[in-house]
């Protein structure tokens, strides 16, 4: 990925001409978004976002603040938008129908398999393929840095999720290592994306600098802004 501006484009996402994206760093805010003159004809869909698997449709610009961790739309103007600090963003990408999707990914949504909800949504409601789709993950907190407990773990494996995406935490006794990303990754492979379609981001925001970590600094930290949409008609 790429980062001439205060946010990463996904080299494979900036070949497309209808489409504008971005994972946000430290030092991109909401206000940022909004001043931006790049997104000037776009209006920033920002959700009140509650750790679900709630995926919003959108037709048209809602009238008031939805509560959820997922949006897509076929709409052009209308500028999707996750807020992240060490949980996992994704961007869908419907390249054949023109597509788009934001999906805020934390444990809790993982578990209950957000992403599933979001590919089954583009399938139901717009006739996509799997196979069509493209997935670029953001940064997050890495497997080396996340840990969580014995209930987590319990919580997982009783819901079908592999163990090996767990490893003992050294020094903490019952606590483990959890691996988000490849977490959301299996789950996408297994609801029909192909593997090379699937684009991932290796840093990882508790230990590299630029971002923002709710785990290292608590309410502190604000949130990144990450955002997909299609461009709206030139006036």
């Amino acid at each position: 990925m790429t980062n001439e501006r205060p946010f990463f484009l996904v080299p494979r996402f900036a070949k497309i001409s209808w489409l504008v994206h971005g994972f946000g760093t430290a030092r991109w805010t909401e206000p940022d978004l909004a001043a931006d003159p790049e997104f000037r004809g776009f209006r920033p869909i920002i959700m009140n976002q509650v750790h679900s698997d709630v995926i919003h449709r959108l037709e048209s610009a809602p009238r008031t603040k939805l509560a959820g961790d997922g949006l897509v739309t076929d709409v052009p103007g209308l500028l999707l938008v996750v807020r992240t600090a060490d949980c996992l963003p994704v961007l869908l990408v419907d390249e054949t129908r023109r597509l788009v999707g934001a999906v805020h990914c934390g444990w809790r949504g993982t578990l209950e398999r957000i992403l599933d909800r979001a590919v089954e949504t583009l399938q139901v409601h717009f006739g996509s393929r799997p196979s069509d789709l493209w997935a670029a993950f953001g940064p997050c907190i890495g497997p080396d840095c996340y840990e969580v407990g014995p209930e987590v773990r319990e919580e997982f494996l009783a819901a079908g999720f592999s163990a090996s995406l767990f490893r003992p935490a050294r020094g903490a006794a019952g606590k483990s290592l959890f691996d988000l990303g490849r977490a959301n990754a299996e789950m996408l492979r297994a609801s029909g994306l192909r593997g090379g379609r699937i684009l991932t981001f290796d840093a990882c925001t508790h230990c590299a600098p630029g971002f923002l970590s709710y785990r290292r600094d608590r309410d502190k930290e604000g949130r990144m802004v990450n955002f997909i949409g299609i461009k709206p008609p030139p006036r």
